[in-house]
């Protein structure tokens, strides 16, 4: 019986793009991220696989709403692995990754798999995988910093900010 229940257990293949991602090519772009998984799955025997995608939302944010469904999942019993891409796919957020490796994914009993970090918790832990953690950190706020800097030049310089002109105007073509 307790082979049925692991059976019936889902496997959750998480991607994620932010539009800051987006801008880095192709490989990155969710419907390659989902085929990548799926491959990786297949060729390993996961079934019952589930995605949870987050389209558009920052890896510095983990109120997203399909890694909120996903977690749900996991603190119900439903699922017993996460796979992605890579560590910055779950998230960038030092201090919140290493809480999800190191307490709450061993917490709920699921392993986690991040391929192209070579992180496998049912291996271990992985010693580069921190630093993978602190560099995605690093990166999230460094393109953060610079996006606010180049917003800020063209205010000053009289430029138009928003992408929607104000209530009553129409944006010229």
């Amino acid at each position: 019986m307790a082979n049925r229940q692991t059976e019936e257990k889902i496997t959750a293949l998480y991607e994620r793009l932010s539009r800051d991602d987006d801008l880095t090519g192709d490989s990155n772009s969710i419907l390659n991220q989902k085929r990548y998984l799926e491959s990786y799955a297949a060729q390993r025997g996961y079934t019952n696989i589930v995605h949870y995608t987050d389209d558009g939302w920052s890896g510095g944010n983990f109120d997203r709403p399909a890694f909120q469904e996903m977690m749900k999942q996991l603190q119900q019993g439903k699922a017993n692995t996460v796979i992605t891409k890579d560590l910055s796919r779950l998230g960038r957020e030092y201090s919140y990754m290493g809480r999800l490796q190191d307490f709450i994914f061993p917490a709920y009993d699921v392993r986690f798999i991040a391929i192209n970090d070579d992180v496998d918790s049912a291996k271990g832990e992985n010693d580069f995988a921190v630093f993978k953690n602190v560099f995605n950190d690093y990166y999230a706020k460094d393109t953060s910093k610079k996006i606010r800097a180049v917003v800020k030049m063209r205010g000053e310089a009289g430029e138009h900010i928003a992408s929607n002109p104000p209530y009553g105007y129409v944006k010229d073509p």
